[in-house]
């Protein structure tokens, strides 16, 4: 399968490290692509809920795959996000083509885009962090016991179904906050002179116009690799929401060279122990 080329994609909110992480289609994604520029947009790395008891080898995938980006020269850059807030006491640092920051501005075809997680727009980060953990365990929970009940569902010839899609649709509230996200986010990139406001944290895939009373901006979400499937492609002047489709890549790309798929990196980068130590900064 021959590589689609694309000038800038954006991922967030993977969630490496959990059970509702969908490393494996992940990996198949990101091998399929030949990005000039890649944007982590924050949640990559689940620091919350990390537990060395659960790194599968899809996950430590990943992170070669997004290494072998860096070898090669393609600009990665990874935005924190509050799942992944540890690594803000590390922001702007550069290594090679990686970057590690809070936010990104780039002018992309004459017009100023800023990315970044979203986070600081949520209420529950900034006043119970806590509760706000509590829900990303039980959110996980949801996931792992969704992934069992579509396991039983697809062996018996029946449709998959998403417990949280679900829940969300059913809860008024839960449309009003994404629809207040998506606005503040809008107000303050007209009001900072920007044309395009690319975010993530709240795993909604989304690209409108929002008209405010100061003028108007294209809103993007990448969404996420927990439930739908979906990265931002930026190409020949436009940008489009990718859906992953299974039917798609039903061929498993291998790929050759440094940091190849045939190259053992668990003895060059033992990744329970980084997060470990990680970990241990939080108490």
């Amino acid at each position: 399968m021959s590589k689609r080329e694309v000038e800038i994609a954006v991922i967030s909110d993977v969630h490496l490290g959990t059970y509702g992480c969908h490393a494996k289609e992940l990996l198949k994604y990101l091998k399929s692509i030949k990005p000039k520029m890649l944007i982590l947009n924050g949640d990559i790395i689940d620091v919350w809920q990390f537990s060395k008891r659960y790194w599968p080898e899809t996950h430590m995938k990943i992170v070669r795959k997004l290494m072998k980006f860096v070898v090669e020269g393609v600009p990665v850059y990874y935005l924190t996000g509050n799942h992944d807030e540890l690594l803000r006491k590390f922001a702007d640092m550069h290594m090679g083509a990686f970057h590690l920051q809070n936010k990104l501005i780039l002018e992309i075809d004459g017009k100023k885009a800023w990315f970044f997680h979203g986070d600081v727009f949520d209420v529950t980060m900034q006043h119970s962090k806590w509760l706000a953990k509590l829900g990303a365990v039980g959110y996980d929970t949801l996931i792992l016991i969704n992934s069992f009940v579509n396991w039983c569902l697809a062996s018996i010839g029946r449709e998959k179904m998403s417990f949280s899609k679900k829940i969300k649709a059913q809860f008024k509230d839960a449309v009003k906050f994404i629809n207040k996200f998506e606005y503040t986010a809008a107000e303050l990139a007209v009001e900072k002179g920007y044309e395009y406001v690319i975010c993530g944290h709240i795993h909604q895939p989304e690209m409108r116009t929002i008209k405010t009373e100061e003028g108007e901006v294209t809103y993007l979400n990448s969404g996420d690799w927990v439930e739908n499937l979906t990265a931002l492609e930026y190409y020949d002047k436009s940008w489009k929401i990718f859906k992953y489709d299974q039917k798609d890549f039903e061929k498993d790309e291998v790929e050759e060279g440094v940091l190849s798929d045939s190259e053992d990196l668990h003895s060059k980068l033992d990744i329970n122990t980084l997060l470990q130590k990680i970990k241990l900064e939080i108490a």
